[in-house]
């Protein structure tokens, strides 16, 4: 009862007509791990599509609005690159830490700044990281700071539209100077 004064469900009642045959949480074993279909726990009486829609930004199904958001500034000036980051990592409305590293080194030339989905960042980058470090074997040169960005560009643009959530600055120091470029999942600046 106190979890439903906490979502502030008032109106909530137990003569529901949530039956056992709508929901499998009103049999006694409902966390059966051996099942051949998953289940999920829901409380008596809520239905879980009609407690998410205020959450929603659409009539017609759930889908969660989530309310997201980093602060990453990098500005490119004549004698190099200056990056600002927050520390703080989310998980959905909770916080998960405040102490959240959101600068990877790519090479001691080249860092990247993360934004959106932690695991897709960390992964696309440490990616970035070995693809430059593959060239600074085959080239005997290191990579310079806007073809490590276009070649994140041209790793990340075939996943485009399938869920990848990621924004990055890809900033270093190379033998034209300082360099400073977007990648995300959508676009390339």
């Amino acid at each position: 009862m106190a979890l439903l004064d906490v979502c502030r469900l008032s109106d909530w009642d137990k003569t529901d007509d949530f039956s056992a045959e709508r929901a499998s949480v009103d049999k006694i074993n409902h966390y059966n791990f051996a099942a051949l279909r998953p289940e999920f726990a829901v409380p008596l009486g809520v239905d879980p599509v009609e407690f998410l829609k205020p959450f929603s930004d659409s009539e017609d199904g759930v889908r969660i609005k989530l309310n997201h958001g980093t602060t990453t500034l990098a500005f490119k000036f004549r004698h190099g690159v200056m990056v600002a980051v927050d520390s703080r990592a989310s998980a959905g409305s909770y916080i998960d830490t405040q102490m959240f590293k959101k600068v990877i080194e790519i090479n001691p030339y080249l860092l990247g700044t993360m934004s959106g989905s932690a695991a897709d960042c960390v992964y696309w980058e440490r990616l970035l990281a070995k693809e430059c470090r593959i060239y600074k074997l085959r080239n005997k040169e290191r990579i310079s700071v806007s073809a490590a960005s276009k070649l994140l560009a041209n790793m990340v643009v075939g996943y485009r539209g399938m869920g990848l959530s990621m924004g990055t600055m890809i900033c270093g120091w190379d033998k034209k100077g300082p360099g400073l470029y977007y990648v995300d999942d959508n676009d390339f600046g």
